[in-house]
């Protein structure tokens, strides 16, 4: 074996394939910072998640898993769960878009304020993503500008794959049913023999990871246009909307565990909307949309319903999170123990539009974990959701201590 030299990319004409992280590349990378965490990973629920399923009804670490979280049960140490935190925003749709920017709406976004400082030396300082139709921002740039999202999974892959000014030919490749590992076999065999065996298996497992993703993007594409045949007349209110939600969610999860296990980018987030979309499960189609289904009024069989579709959406997340803690660093180490991840929303109660209690749950990136972190204890509030971001803000290495109108942090709690 030879020690190589940073080499992050596999190419040929209009294809660059970024490569995993290996330890025959180590000595070639920058040394690692400090920071215990050095990925960020934002994911936020435009309708929320049903409260009552979501937060446990015991505090400290025995909690008893809710039935929103049993997809996550598995791993279980490697997340923390928090209720009672918000950033005391106006109530409303409108205020959703003040997640990761604070009190204020048109504030700087979380995942910009981290960007900065952790991605320059990527290909991408951040990228921002969706699954579903986005009705609301959820990035926003140092101006308060909001920031464009890539809704199409087949964007994402040519924005990860495709060399500078020539998606056209990925674009081809993947209508074709082509992959683009075909393009690099050589180059790829030839460094596959230069490496250990160890990096070998982490090759092998990369390439059969790309071509699952490009499997299922050519798969997905062979269905976009496609409508589901319904037997039943929707709410007038709640139109028929594309039902291929979960399959977008799903791609769009494996296209953010490929960019940070290639180094591509370190701070991602992804918009999960929340409109008209109507979902099949177990050959029963849901009777009506998911917006609607937020909108329930109590109605036992419409929260069933929401429940059903935030199982999943939990489900992606599980998936998400087992793929981290599988895929390695050039150490060696799992990319989940120094990668946050973040999931929550700027909507508490879709149904009455209120924007308390927001549900939040964080991995990895090295904190302590495991725990149902009450933030209102005893009916008073003793932390805002903006001090969870200085945690996480202070756990990748930049020294924030203050984020809108929150001005403590929850080191306590979270850390070592």
């Amino acid at each position: 074996m030879s020690q190589l030299h940073r080499r992050p990319f596999l190419k040929a004409t209009g294809i660059a394939i970024g490569l995993p992280l290996m330890e025959s590349m180590a000595a070639a990378a920058p040394q690692p910072e400090s920071a215990p965490a050095k990925r960020l990973v934002c994911v936020g629920t435009y309708l929320g998640f049903y409260q009552k399923s979501f937060f446990p009804k015991q505090t400290g670490f025995d909690y008893e898993t809710p039935e929103l979280l049993e997809p996550l049960q598995d791993l279980r140490d490697d997340f923390s769960v928090f209720s009672g935190l918000d950033h005391r925003a106006g109530n409303g749709h409108g205020n959703w878009s003040t997640f990761l920017t604070g009190q204020k709406l048109n504030q700087v976004s979380l995942d910009q304020l981290v960007a900065p400082h952790i991605g320059q030396s990527t290909r991408f300082e951040s990228v921002q993503i969706s699954a579903g139709k986005v009705s609301r921002p959820m990035n926003f740039s140092r101006e308060g500008v909001p920031l464009p999202v890539i809704e199409r999974p087949s964007l994402v892959y040519k924005k990860l794959f495709a060399s500078q000014g020539d998606r056209a030919r990925i674009e081809y490749l993947v209508a074709s049913g082509q992959s683009a590992l075909d393009k690099v076999r050589d180059e790829a065999t030839e460094l596959r023999r230069r490496v250990s065996r160890t990096d070998q298996q982490k090759l092998d497992e990369y390439f059969a990871s790309l071509r699952d993703v490009e499997k299922r993007l050519q798969k997905q594409q062979a269905n976009a246009g496609k409508t589901a045949n319904v037997d039943y007349e929707l709410p007038e209110f709640d139109p028929l909307a594309p039902t291929l939600m979960l399959e977008c969610e799903k791609i769009m999860y494996d296209l953010m565990a490929l960019a940070l296990q290639t180094d591509s980018t370190r701070v991602i987030t992804m918009n999960i909307g929340g409109l008209g979309q109507v979902f099949e499960f177990d050959g029963r189609i849901l009777r009506a949309g998911y917006h609607a289904l937020s909108h329930h009024g109590n109605d036992p069989e419409k929260i069933r319903d929401l429940v059903r579709v935030e199982v999943e959406h939990i489900r992606c997340m599980a998936a998400f999170l087992a793929q981290l803690k599988t895929k390695t660093d050039a150490s060696g180490k799992p990319l989940l123990d120094s990668t946050l991840v973040l999931l929550g929303t700027g909507m508490g109660d879709s149904s009455r539009h209120a924007n308390r209690n927001l549900p939040t749950l964080v991995a990895g990136g090295g904190l302590r974990h495991g725990q149902h972190v009450a933030a209102d204890s005893g009916g008073k509030q003793k932390f805002l959701l903006g001090d969870l971001y200085i945690t996480l803000m202070q756990q990748l290495g930049v020294e924030q201590d203050s984020f809108s109108n929150a001005s403590r942090n929850m080191n306590e709690q979270l850390m070592s």
